[in-house]
């Protein structure tokens, strides 16, 4: 199966990864959003493994009362991993933000509690001196399942190359325990709220039609002669052209010789 990845390979790429990126830069602590779900939750135990578990601090931030038990799936990772951690209830803020515009659809008060989150996370990352570790997937990534500034913002990311199927083959590798990596997946947005039922297909099905498009650079034509339903293969074709902007950085007019993103790309350069 071309989607079965290598862990303990996996495992020595991403903790290698971790520690020499922060390095890179003078930072021994990675900071992350820990949610309860797969992601945050194998996120933090490869941190715990690059870092020592003293160096990582995890965030739990909930909306108010709605998903207590994500919040206990959270609190129970960082136990095992003997990492830092807070709860902060983003309600207040995200309420007295609402109070003024209460006609907001799901969507906006979703996007506003991914931003709210990442808005403390960047707080703690500069009170503790603290990088931030991004937890979006490859798959996310590429259909663009994300809020840009909200939970796709990060200093690293070392999820970011691997699909959700291959993160619960990791997490199964890792030890993760059993009822989270089983959990639907959730961007704890609102109450009832799935990955898979907004998006509205499962994330197995995704992924094999991504791998064909994507790491095995297939046609539309190719990937549906494979049996894949064509409105299923045009749905997540679209996705990926329409998300293209939150994967780059914001274009730069160009008016001078060295300009940002387009060939003043060298700064480590500058000290040889």
């Amino acid at each position: 199966m071309a989607l079965t990845i290598d862990c303990p390979f996996a495992v020595r790429i991403l903790t290698t990864f971790i520690r020499d990126e922060l390095a890179k830069f003078g930072f021994k602590k990675g900071i992350l959003g820990l949610s309860g779900g797969l992601d945050s939750s194998v996120c933090a135990f490869l941190a715990a493994r690059a870092l020592g578990p003293k160096n990582v601090i995890g965030l739990i931030m909930p909306y108010g009362e709605c998903f207590g038990s994500d919040v206990e799936d959270a609190r129970e990772v960082a136990r095992v991993l003997k990492i830092r951690s807070a709860v902060i209830d983003i309600a207040p803020m995200v309420d007295a933000y609402f109070e003024r515009f209460p006609a907001a659809n799901q969507v906006r008060r979703g996007n506003k509690m991914a931003r709210e989150r990442m808005s403390i996370l960047y707080d703690h990352s500069a009170r503790e001196k603290a990088l931030i570790l991004g937890t979006s997937n490859k798959t996310e990534l590429l259909i663009g399942y994300g809020t840009i500034h909200g939970d796709t913002a990060c200093a690293i990311n070392p999820l970011g190359d691997l699909f959700k199927t291959q993160i619960r083959q990791l997490a199964a590798h890792l030890g993760l325990p059993e009822r989270i990596r089983t959990k639907l997946p959730t961007a704890g947005l609102w109450k009832g709220q799935t990955d898979e039922a907004e998006i509205g297909l499962a994330y197995v099905e995704i992924d094999r039609i991504l791998y064909q498009l994507a790491d095995e650079r297939e046609s539309k034509a190719e990937v549906i002669a494979r049996g894949f339903a064509k409105a299923h293969v045009e749905k997540i074709m679209a996705m990926i052209k329409r998300s293209e902007f939150k994967r780059q950085m914001p274009p730069i007019a160009k008016i001078s010789a060295r300009t940002v993103g387009h060939d003043f790309l060298y700064p480590y350069d500058w000290d040889k």
